[in-house]
């Protein structure tokens, strides 16, 4: 049944009108609803009439007075209540083609819908699109949208993505930024392709478009053991991260000065890479790039910082953090900092190299349960193991590799705890853990 009611929430709409787990939505206002995207439009009314078949084959028709943005309460099987468009790119630096065989059949899939990426934060290409579909967006305002650009030298766009298509990227973005349509942009950088001198001019390019380009995101290729008869690509090292940093300071310098905001960004890994110091907290702005790790360690330090007054210092437990090569040295650090406050505290940070993927892959969200597992066996041993969240599944306790944080739990005999490692939650979950008997 399509549209399938999977959850209601309690004292919603839907529990009101007696609508029930396993119905069916089948239009808003005599409008069949293809997608989530239909769905949240048709629902934007003071006044609607929803069909709903039940279980038993029944269609009732539901007339709701509500607020005007007044949801109806319910969760779908599919999220989006349609299959996502897959991507028609085969990007030189695709890091889904990278991965090796035999991990879950989902994780092979790639996107490129633009409702994941209204919804989710999903990065689109634009060349998986129709016209018809650019107007859509405009239609129904979904905005902000989030543009994977990789550069404006549309030959080199083509190549990079290997389409043909995707050099016509300019100008369905002034489509968009002149219906009113926000974006947010990411570039993977990739060394000797398309940066520096080529990640300003794109970075140039699309300023034209501010504000409804709203920001860059700069990020640099993602390289694993896998990448056998695939685009020969480097990865960055110290010297090329410090150019890269050098190269878009004079450009983030003068929007600072245009329009109080760099605008453009460049990832956390750069600064850890080079050794150049991390921006201060306002280089920023409401941190809004935070999910393409941009600004994660500033909000770790200025979070441990605000929070360490918090922090019992009567606590006689022992913790293991997890994390991996990028972030360890600013998990040590700031493990030092609270066991200087608390001084029962003690805090064993171990550095997870990335063995399933290879080296070259230093994020602590793309480590696998097996290695963790393997050097959590090879480690001192402690009360408590606590864990990013960044490296589980959403709302799941799954690793990567199908491990799950249960299977941890029971080879160790250990509690595993899971935080954001956000600087606040972690001094949250010590204490909790650290007071009990």
């Amino acid at each position: 049944m399509k549209n399938k009611i999977i959850k209601i929430e309690p004292q919603s709409i839907a529990e009101e009108m007696d609508i029930e787990v396993g119905d069916s939505l089948l239009s808003i206002n005599d409008k069949e609803v293809k997608d989530i995207i239909d769905y949240r439009f048709l629902m934007a009314d003071d006044y609607v009439v929803v069909k709903i078949q039940k279980q038993n084959g029944e269609v009732w028709e539901l007339e709701i007075e509500k607020e005007y943005d007044e949801k109806l309460g319910v969760e779908f099987e599919s999220g989006i209540l349609d299959s996502a468009k897959s991507c028609s790119n085969k990007c030189i630096f695709c890091f889904i083609d990278q991965l090796p065989k035999g991990m879950r059949e989902t994780l092979y899939f790639k996107d490129d819908d633009s409702r994941l990426s209204f919804l989710q934060g999903n990065f689109v290409t634009l060349t998986n699109m129709s016209d018809d579909d650019i107007d859509r967006i405009i239609k129904y305002r979904i905005s902000p949208i989030n543009v994977s650009v990789q550069t404006t030298d549309l030959e080199l766009r083509k190549k990079m993505l290997n389409n043909r298509f995707a050099g016509n990227l300019i100008e369905r973005m002034k489509k968009l930024s002149e219906a009113g349509i926000i974006m947010n942009c990411q570039v993977v950088l990739c060394p000797g392709i398309n940066n520096e001198k080529v990640f300003s001019k794109t970075v140039e390019d699309l300023y034209e478009f501010y504000p409804y380009v709203k920001n860059i995101a700069g990020v640099p290729v993602g390289i694993t053991s896998f990448r056998e008869g695939l685009f020969e690509m480097k990865a960055y090292d110290a010297e090329s991260a410090k150019i890269e940093i050098e190269n878009i300071k004079p450009l983030q310098d003068k929007f600072i000065k245009e329009i109080g905001a760099p605008f453009v960004r460049l990832s956390d890994e750069f600064y850890v890479l080079s050794g150049i110091p991390i921006p201060k907290t306002e280089f920023y702005g409401e941190f809004e790039q935070f999910e393409d790790g941009i600004g994660m360690i500033r909000t770790f330090r200025d979070n441990i910082d605000m929070s360490l007054n918090k922090l019992d210092e009567n606590i006689h437990k022992s913790f293991t953090m997890v994390t991996g090569v990028l972030a360890y040295e600013e998990i040590y650090k700031a493990a030092k900092v609270l066991m200087e406050k608390s001084s029962g505290l003690k805090i064993n940070v171990i550095k997870v190299i990335n063995k399933f993927f290879g080296e070259k892959i230093t994020v602590a969200g793309l480590l696998t349960g097996s290695d963790i597992l393997k050097c959590l066996k090879e480690s001192e041993s402690s009360d408590y193991i606590i864990l990013p969240a960044n490296m589980l599944k959403s709302d799941e306790d799954i690793f990567l590799d199908d491990v799950r944080v249960t299977d941890i739990e029971r080879e160790l005999n250990k509690k595993v705890l899971v935080c954001d490692y956000s600087g606040e939650d972690l001094v949250d979950i010590i204490n909790k853990y650290g007071r009990e008997e």
